[in-house]
């Protein structure tokens, strides 16, 4: 069994998909909005909050030049620098312990992304409840072995990783003291196309390494989640703003807050409709056989009539007789009268 617990929330396929609301930079540099964003997760039923830990200056050089200027032409920040970029987006780290706790007065389960060491002992001081790895340090080896040592539940997102990248990254986690892991299959693409987003892979994935999967998704609406859902996905994160039309880094591909309350209950409701192997007649499907067909008397016959095609016929309620029977009681005699509108049954024939 591969399932576990991040707090009292139990994380696997015998309980709905955990509901994680990205916040990533869609506070746009406002605590009040940061705030509201916490508020309107845990108002929506997501289980989670998440935040990202990093400063521009851990994540890149202050160069705007080359490699370090964005010049895709069809991305979302093109034309602006590397360090710039992160400038906007980041949230600051004094931030994280009040939105926690606003968080945990929600009922909201709080944690974050960390991209370098430093991150980690800080979110450490904080008592994360878990951590998740991004897709783009999905490859940082030393970093992922870093967050495995705390021994807490890990969910890394494999955008772009091969199988072999993958396996590097579960074998350092396991090795450095991981038990509770969940692949997240993704798309790195901002946003992403449901073409791209290949869910089949969710099942392989469980498969080949053993644990919980799930979805970080990019695409717009629910669709791509609640089909994660049928494959197998226990975890399904999509970053989460107040207003697409507020801006924002990552606003694009950002649920609202009626979208995400949709996630949730839909989601829950893939789940719960998944069930199992089953065949034939369940509880609550019983009041409903009367609605199949069976074999009525539509002809008054009197005792001893034999019976033919005209006082009989397959129609419902499913009362009588079932309709295979309908050539074994052709030319059989009645045993008594019996009026139109009777279910036939063995009892009244000869």
């Amino acid at each position: 069994m591969s399932e576990f617990r991040i707090g009292e929330r139990l994380i696997g396929r015998e309980a709905p998909p955990f509901i994680i609301a990205e916040m990533s930079g869609n506070h746009n540099q406002s605590l009040e909005r940061a705030f509201a964003i916490v508020e309107a997760a845990a108002a929506a039923g997501a289980h989670a909050i998440k935040l990202q830990t990093y400063t521009a200056d851990t994540m890149t050089l202050d160069l705007d030049e080359g490699e370090f200027h964005v010049s895709d032409p069809n991305s979302l920040w093109q034309g602006t620098s590397l360090y710039r970029l992160y400038e906007q987006a980041y949230t600051p780290w004094e931030w994280h312990e009040p939105l926690f706790a606003r968080a945990a007065e929600l009922g909201l389960l709080a944690f974050s992304t960390p991209f370098d060491a430093s991150a980690v002992d800080f979110l450490e001081r904080l008592s994360v409840p878990a951590y998740k790895i991004a897709s783009f340090e999905n490859t940082d080896l030393p970093l992922i072995a870093r967050v495995a040592a705390t021994g807490k539940p890990l969910i890394i997102s494999t955008g772009m990783a091969s199988i072999a990248e993958l396996d590097a990254a579960v074998t350092t986690a396991r090795q450095a003291g991981c038990q509770d892991l969940v692949l997240l299959k993704c798309t790195s693409t901002y946003p992403a196309s449901a073409a791209d987003s290949h869910l089949r892979t969710l099942p392989h994935l469980r498969d080949l390494f053993g644990c919980e999967v799930g979805l970080s998704d990019h695409t717009g609406g629910i669709g791509a989640a609640v089909a994660a859902v049928a494959l197998g996905a226990t975890v399904i994160e999509k970053h989460f703003t107040l207003d697409r039309a507020d801006g924002g880094v990552d606003a694009a591909f950002s649920l609202e807050p009626d979208e995400l309350r949709s996630l949730v209950t839909e989601t829950e409701r893939a789940w719960q409709a998944l069930g199992g192997i089953r065949y034939g007649v369940q509880a609550a499907e019983r009041p409903s056989l009367q609605f199949r067909r069976s074999l009525y008397v539509v002809k008054d016959l009197g005792a001893g009539e034999i019976l033919t095609p005209g006082h009989v016929r397959s129609i419902r309620p499913g009362l009588g007789l079932a309709p295979a029977h309908l050539d074994e009681v052709i030319g059989r005699r009645a045993r008594q009268a019996i009026p139109r509108g009777t279910p036939l049954a063995w009892s009244l024939l000869q």
